[in-house]
């Protein structure tokens, strides 16, 4: 079997571009003390909105901060001499114990340097080692860009938290670092061009290449840079990392005063590979970037997420190229793909593991694109999918199928013969902080220079009010409130008192509450249930008029219930209804839960008929709350001895007490679980 970790390994290569977005402003200003590790609350007066976009806040920051935060091994993690021993370590997350180089920069510049300054130091530190000179580099883990993408994780640190002692070190090592790839004969750069080669940014598995520069076996390797055309090759997100790194060397250049001639070198550098993308990858025919071009000329006009996402976001686009970007760019109905459209070697029944399907990290990157360039309705969408998919998943998985939304690590082939299912694994933490940064640069603006925080906010019609609380920001504690919708700022005030411009200062201290206003939100009705988003209760799932928009509890597919304690949606067994249906009702802590939606506030029962799956020898039990009030344990009779067969039961008699009263099924202590869920109706 092929190394897992290589193939995903291409993954942390999308975070690249939120960290740049933020690293590409620099200015003047003093260090300041980092700030404690702060776990803020994202609180929406629309509760619909909170049991989406709230509760996959809530898990992204348990992700991070609980789940994949770990002790720091001073053997293993200490070679740049940097690592603080006694502070942790991040992750990259279920099935992967190490930080690795990528991960530990995709998820700082994500959210870790705002929530936790110290831990994301001490993961990038814990990814640089010595030459035998003792000059600092950045580890190599798989691919050229591991090293890269570094350089922008760690201007954004500086930028965050004011922090010159890290810029010192950091500068020494990106300047290191860079030399190497630049001197590299594999990977490295091509004057023919004027472009580094190499695996595209996302891509180390070979299926997310088009043939060629593969083949319709994959036959040379599972991994992308044993091929000779991917090593020699060109690719639109690589060149475009490069150029976010020289574009942040030359500012921490600038900050630490470094002479003239070094600060000039680097943006002569970064203007010359600008002008190469744009003349090499720029597709006037399509009005948009090529994904590839190979060394002896051809060109890919295929879509890449990623490098869609940087061209934007690293301004590598002029305002005319990034509209056209954004209008001919092809998205799946569970988040923009990978690479598209699927290789004839590929299909929807059976997409490749780096092909046209959903990795959450792309869909952070987007998101971010999305929301630079005020589309506020695209914005929404990408963001209220990757919410849907941690909630009808029990958390942050490391891949989706973008046409089901289920669970799926995609395929590889393996030669004529073989072609292997990968999983998909569980707890990945740049799929988190993907939605972390879609929150905070995103939904709040948040952009952090050398001067202070300013704020480009992006409120979507139907949302309603939200205010993120206990936010540290270096040497402040905020309280952030948006309030209205759109993407234009009508007031700004902090402490309730007008302020010029739109950002608060670094040298800001104590606690502050900052309310912003905004208008001019986007008319539309996103789901297309017939019901303004400015009108509708539930804007991003499909409703009916009588509910404000809201789904109609006569029929609840369970795969859009929200499921925690490792419940996920599946296909592999048939028979079922909607989309998908829901296992991993297997253990103890397991459970889902629907709303049940009303006009008005009411009190008294109601009637559940569930459909369900038990091949089990016997009935099984699980436990039935409203509102987080236990009602009293049911029971799911034999249906058949095939997972394929399902039966329905009902229970009467339930409270269902309020306007949108939760109904909860769950396995608890004395319960036998063990069932699969397809629907519940409600009468």
């Amino acid at each position: 079997m092929p190394d897992v970790r290589k193939l995903r390994a291409g993954i942390a290569m999308f975070a690249a571009a939120a960290l740049c977005s933020a690293a590409l402003g620099y200015g003047a200003g003093g260090a300041q003390a980092i700030a404690p590790p702060s776990t803020p609350s994202l609180e929406f007066a629309n509760p619909d909105s909170q049991a989406l976009f709230g509760t996959a806040y809530d898990e992204a920051l348990k992700n991070l901060l609980q789940t994949n935060t770990i002790a720091a091994d001073p053997a293993r993690y200490g070679k740049s001499g940097l690592l603080d021993p006694d502070t942790g370590i991040v992750r990259a997350g279920g099935g992967y114990g190490q930080p690795w180089t990528r991960d530990a920069s995709v998820n700082s510049w994500n959210a870790t340097s705002l929530l936790s300054p110290a831990l994301a130091e001490n993961t990038l530190w814990a990814v640089v080692d010595k030459d035998a000179a003792g000059n600092l580099r950045v580890q190599q883990d798989d691919q050229q860009w591991d090293q890269v993408i570094w350089v922008t994780a760690a201007w954004h640190h500086y930028l965050v938290t004011g922090d010159a002692g890290f810029l010192g070190n950091a500068y020494r090592t990106a300047a290191d670092t860079l030399a190497i790839r630049e001197h590299a004969t594999t990977a490295g750069f091509n004057p023919r061009y004027g472009l580094f080669t190499g695996a595209s940014f996302f891509n180390d598995g070979i299926a997310g290449y088009p043939a060629p520069p593969a083949d319709a076996t994959e036959s040379v390797s599972t991994g992308s840079m044993p091929w000779p055309g991917v090593s020699t090759g060109m690719f639109l997100s690589t060149n475009e990392v490069y150029y976010a790194a020289y574009t942040n060397l030359a500012n921490m250049a600038e900050k630490l005063g470094r002479p003239g001639w070094e600060v000039t070198g680097y943006r002569v550098k970064a203007a010359a590979l600008k002008t190469a993308i744009n003349k090499h990858f720029w597709n006037a025919e399509t009005g948009s970037y090529d994904y590839l071009l190979l060394a002896d000329g051809t060109t890919g006009a295929y879509q890449e997420g990623t490098g869609l996402a940087f061209a934007v976001i690293f301004g590598i686009a002029n305002p005319a190229q990034a509209r056209s970007i954004l209008a001919h760019t092809t998205e799946m109905p569970w988040g923009i793909p990978d690479t598209y459209p699927n290789w004839t070697r590929y299909s929807d029944e059976q997409p490749g593991r780096h092909n046209a399907i959903v990795w959450p990290l792309v869909q952070g990157l987007w998101a971010k694109a999305l929301s630079q360039q005020g589309d506020q309705a695209a914005f929404a969408s990408e963001t209220a999918r990757l919410a849907k998919l941690a909630g009808n998943n029990s958390g942050f998985w490391e891949i989706y199928n973008g046409n089901t939304g289920v669970v799926d690590g995609g395929w590889q082939r393996l030669g004529d013969t073989v072609k292997f299912h990968w999983g998909s694994e569980p707890d990945q933490t740049w799929s988190a902080t993907a939605f972390l940064d879609m929150v905070h640069s995103g939904l709040f603006g948040m952009d952090f220079t050398d001067h202070g925080l300013s704020f480009t906010p992006d409120l979507p019609a139907g949302w309603g009010d939200v205010t993120l609380r206990d936010l540290h920001y270096r040497d402040a504690d905020l309280t952030i409130a948006l309030h209205g919708a759109g993407t234009r700022i009508r007031s700004f005030t902090v402490d309730g008192g007008n302020v010029p411009g739109n950002d608060i200062p670094a040298s800001l201290r104590g606690k502050h509450t900052i309310d912003i206003t905004l208008t001019g939100a986007t008319a539309g009705d996103r789901d297309g249930d017939g019901v303004t988003d400015a009108r509708d209760l539930c804007p991003d799932t499909a409703g009916t008029t009588a509910l404000h928009g809201c789904p109609d509890p006569a029929h609840l597919e369970a795969e859009d219930a929200l499921n925690t304690g490792g419940v996920k949606t599946n296909v592999n067994h048939t028979g079922y209804s909607g989309r998908a249906f829901l296992d991993g009702l297997w253990a103890q802590g397991a459970s889902s839960s629907f709303t049940v939606h009303r006009t008005t506030a009411a009190a008294g029962t109601g009637t559940l008929t569930l459909r369900y799956a038990n091949a089990n020898d016997d009935a099984r039990t699980m436990t039935l709350s409203v509102n987080g009030r236990k009602v009293r344990q049911v029971a799911f009779p034999k249906v058949s001895g095939s997972w394929d067969s399902w039966g329905t039961v009902t229970f009467g008699g339930v409270p269902l007490t309020g306007a949108n009263p939760v109904v909860t099924l769950s396995y608890e202590s004395g319960d036998t679980g063990s069932i699969n869920l397809d629907w519940l109706e409600v009468r």
